[in-house]
C-alpha cells in the first residue's frame, strides 16, 4: 500500500489497479511457527482511487472467492460503520462487529471490513480516507484454508525470511534491512537453528562476544537498566537470557 500513498492523497487522481506483492511482514515475529503468520509471503492486491466504492469491493471479492470454491465464515465490521456496510453484504455472510476493524499508518486511515474462514483472517477491504479501496488478500492463507496446506513452523520460516533479505543484497547491520537480518539471524540462533552461510557463523561468533563482554562487565554495573547496556554495549540482556 506505502507505494500507492501519494494517489490516495492526490483528490484529483482516479482508477484501479490490481496486483500480487511480495511482502514481509515484521511486525508480529513472536506468533512466527503458529501456522497462520508468516514472515514472507504474498498478497493479492486491489487498490481502487475514487473509483470503486466499498459495495464494489465486497460484491468483487465474494464473487472471486466463490469462483475458487472457498464460502467465508463470516466477516467483521467496525461498530461505526456496521448499519451503513450491513446491507452491502445483502445477507450472503454472517457478520459481527469488531472494534478494531480500522486501519491506519499515522497518516491515513480508514475502516475496514475483515473476511474470515476457519478463524483465520484471510483477508480484508480497507476504505481509506472515505473515498478509496485498499483490499489485501494473503495467497498463502488463501492456499491454506482451501487445500489445507500449512506452513513450515518456526526454523524454517525464519529461514526462508533470512535468504529472501540476503538474496535481495543486504548484509546484518545496525540499520533497517540490515537490522532486520541481523534480528532475524539471532532468532534463528536462539531457536537452535543453522544455515549455511557466513552471516549465521559471523552472527553467532558476534553473539558470543556481546555475551562474555556481558559476564565481564555485569559485576561493574549489577544495577544498569537493559536500556543502558543496550545503548552503551550494543547488548541486548534479553538475549543474554537475562531478564529485563
Amino acid at each position: 500500500m506505502q507505494r500507492f500513498k501519494p494517489l490516495f492523497s492526490d483528490p484529483g487522481h482516479t482508477g484501479t489497479i490490481a496486483n500480487v506483492q511480495s511482502c514481509l511482514r515484521l511486525v508480529d515475529l513472536d506468533e512466527i511457527g503458529d501456522q497462520t503468520h508468516f514472515l514472507h509471503f504474498n498478497m493479492v492486491g486491489l487498490f481502487s482511487f475514487r473509483r470503486m466504492t466499498v459495495k464494489d469491493a465486497i460484491d468483487f471479492w465474494l464473487d472471486f472467492l466463490g469462483e475458487i470454491g472457498l464460502t467465508v465464515d463470516y466477516v467483521t465490521i467496525h461498530p461505526d460503520k456496521m448499519e451503513e456496510w450491513t446491507p452491502l453484504y445483502e445477507g450472503r455472510v454472517p457478520i459481527r462487529p469488531d472494534p478494531e476493524c480500522i486501519w491506519s499508518d499515522g497518516n491515513i486511515s480508514g475502516y475496514c471490513t475483515e473476511f474470515y474462514k476457519d478463524g483465520i483472517e484471510i483477508g480484508n477491504i480497507v476504505n481509506p480516507l472515505g473515498t478509496c479501496i485498499d483490499v489485501g488478500f494473503g495467497l498463502e492463507r488463501l492456499d491454506m484454508v482451501l487445500n489445507g496446506t500449512r506452513k513450515p513452523c518456526g526454523t524454517d520460516v525464519l529461514k526462508e525470511a533470512i535468504w529472501l533479505i540476503i538474496d535481495s543484497g543486504y548484509r546484518p547491520g545496525a540499520k533497517e534491512q540490515g537490522y532486520v537480518l541481523r534480528k532475524l539471524l539471532r532468532m534463528l540462533a536462539k531457536q537452535g537453528g543453522t544455515l549455511d552461510h557466513p552471516f549465521m557463523r559471523e552472527e553467532i561468533e558476534r553473539q558470543q562476544r556481546l555475551r562474555e563482554r556481558y559476564l565481564r562487565l555485569r559485576p561493574r554495573h549489577p544495577d544498569k537498566p537493559p536500556e543502558w547496556w543496550f545503548d552503551t554495549h550494543g547488548i541486548d540482556v534479553t538475549e543474554m537470557g537475562e531478564g529485563a
